[in-house]
């Protein structure tokens, strides 16, 4: 039995195991065609792909009979000894009638959902009967010459970007408006309301029924979802990939018809923008195909191999194959010992939401804490909730070597090895370390380094050297030198401009200004500003970029 979810077991009562009866939110899916399997539906957004056998089964448990009747209805193989095993398994899948638990799971509202570890869906609207009116313009755009179109779009983009490496590069590398930042936002958001429609109209076409469409919260990011379970039900492989890869084909033409349109636009700002959001919307589909987190490449991977919870299973050879390293054991079976390639698999799904949350952390962090103690709580809190998953994977090894049999000792010397390790690594690796701040130049030419309160203060001193750039959305350029040239800061204000990207000056915030003694004058009259401070062991860099500046406002 399997599904795209894994389901927690409940306890059934003794009174559900004897006259089992289907809960209220099961349906029972005969196959669309010869050789396809039965699928046993819970709820709007789980599958389980089960044999014809054990559907039968599902069908027939009403609640009238017991495991002896419902023996004698299915007739052979069934006994009451296997009815007894395959109503356990169902009731373990939640698929019984449990009573007062029942009864809670037909009333409960579905337009609020808790998706773990961190994602929370609020439905906005059921997509199914929009989408059916649009067959004949789904079977239109299904045509071969509506993909030579598309494909012609995505090129076409690309090439016009080629084009324009010169205003390209300077709209990547320069401040910009904020109304340009807005639009581009925006125009993002409805790219990706537009994507999650491309995997509705696509399941649509197929015969599936796209069950529930709104906004999340993914680790906390705004986006769009759009619920194709029902997708599990097509018997062809071929379908379900086309279902999880239709919502980056329609943003990648998306973005290439705007990457064309750009070459008919003359005002700079406007041109700058739609640069911005087409490469944003290019490198947002590219990430999508990634299938070592459960994005749309992954789904596709999933769909293609036919293997439902293909992460996790990887996730949990990959495991394993650590713990026996580690601490040993004989006791170790294989996920998915068709794959050869599981573990290496499952090693890079268990890295790879780590090389993001510490490339996002490098990212933002300075940004996060220049907005105040807000955004320094954030930082802090990201890298909390970091840690304790990384405890939470090292608890979850030992409960994998316990399992195969690792003897108590090995486990006790593996992980003292381990600490010891990691303690070598915090206060042996030195990383770079430096102040990020911002500077402005007044109307008399003086330029002044500005720091937000949670700067690390103690690394400014006098004749400390100052490097300039111009920073843009995702390149900055250094335009400038300068040294400190008093000792002491003072408060001041300074616009948003000097710690964001952003053409504006406007949105003044609280900062401490030192004045500067300029040897290479920049060419803005704001920027952005760093300070470099040597090399720090791995430890007290972590303690002064993420932690400390919590409690320096």
């Amino acid at each position: 039995m399997s599904s795209r979810t894994a389901t927690a077991t409940r306890e059934p009562s003794p009174a559900a195991l004897a006259r089992p009866r289907i809960a209220d939110d099961v349906t029972v899916h005969a196959p669309d065609r010869d050789g396809a399997p039965w699928v046993i539906q819970r709820g709007r957004h789980q599958y389980f792909r089960v044999q014809a056998d054990l559907a039968r089964l599902a069908r027939a448990v009403d609640g009238t009979r017991d495991h002896s009747g419902l023996a004698e209805v299915l007739g052979p193989p069934w006994t009451p000894e296997v009815v007894g095993v395959a109503v356990r398994k169902l009731a373990d899948s939640r698929l019984l009638d449990d009573g007062e638990a029942g009864r809670k799971r037909k009333n409960r509202g579905t337009w609020i959902r808790f998706v773990p570890p961190l994602t929370v869906q609020f439905t906005l609207l059921k997509p199914e009967r929009v989408l059916r009116r649009l067959i004949p313009l789904l079977n239109a755009l299904a045509s071969r010459a509506a993909a030579v179109v598309a494909a012609v779009a995505v090129l076409g983009g690309l090439l016009a970007l080629a084009a324009q490496g010169a205003e390209l590069r300077t709209a990547l590398g320069q401040p910009l408006p904020i109304p340009v930042y807005l639009a581009v936002a925006l125009g993002m958001l409805a790219t990706t309301c537009v994507h999650e429609m491309g995997h509705g109209a696509v399941l649509t076409y197929y015969g599936g029924r796209p069950s529930r469409m709104g906004v999340m919260l993914f680790y906390l990011s705004p986006a769009f979802f759009c619920d194709v379970s029902d997708g599990w039900r097509l018997s062809e492989k071929a379908h379900r990939v086309r279902v999880a890869l239709a919502g980056i084909a329609t943003q990648t033409v998306i973005a290439g018809t705007t990457g064309i349109s750009t070459l008919f636009v003359d005002d700079a700002s406007v041109r700058a923008g739609m640069l911005v959001f087409t490469v944003s919307t290019y490198v947002t589909g590219l990430l999508n195909l990634l299938p070592f987190i459960k994005l749309d490449g992954y789904i596709a991977l999933m769909s293609h191999l036919d293997l439902p919870h293909l992460r996790d299973r990887a996730m949990t050879d990959g495991r394993r194959f650590i713990a026996k390293v580690l601490f040993g054991g004989s006791r170790y079976e294989r996920e998915l010992p068709q794959l050869s390639w599981s573990i290496a698999y499952g090693l890079a799904c268990m890295a790879f939401p780590f090389y993001i949350v510490t490339s996002a952390m490098s990212l933002w962090s300075d940004t996060a804490q220049r907005l105040g103690p807000v955004g320094a709580s954030l930082v802090l809190c990201g890298m909390a909730y970091f840690l304790y998953h990384l405890g939470r994977g090292f608890k979850r090894l030992l409960g994998e070597a316990r399992r195969a049999g690792a003897r108590t000792w090995r486990i006790g010397v593996a992980t003292a090895l381990t600490v010891t390790a990691v303690g070598a690594l915090l206060l042996c690796v030195k990383l770079p370390y430096a102040v990020t701040g911002g500077y402005v130049r007044d109307a008399r030419g003086d330029v002044r380094l500005v720091l937000p309160p949670s700067a690390d203060r103690s690394v400014i001193g006098k004749g400390t050297t100052v490097q300039l750039f111009r920073s843009g959305v995702t390149t900055k350029e250094r335009t400038g030198t300068a040294v400190v040239a008093d000792a002491r800061g003072k408060d001041t204000t300074a616009p948003l401009s000097a710690f964001l990207p952003v053409r504006t000056d406007g949105l003044p915030q609280i900062v401490v200004g030192y004045r500067l003694h300029v040897t290479q004058a920049p060419a803005d009259r704001t920027g952005t500003a760093e300070v470099k401070a040597g090399k720090l062991p791995l430890w007290n860099w972590l303690y002064s970029k993420y932690v400390a500046p919590a409690w320096r406002w």
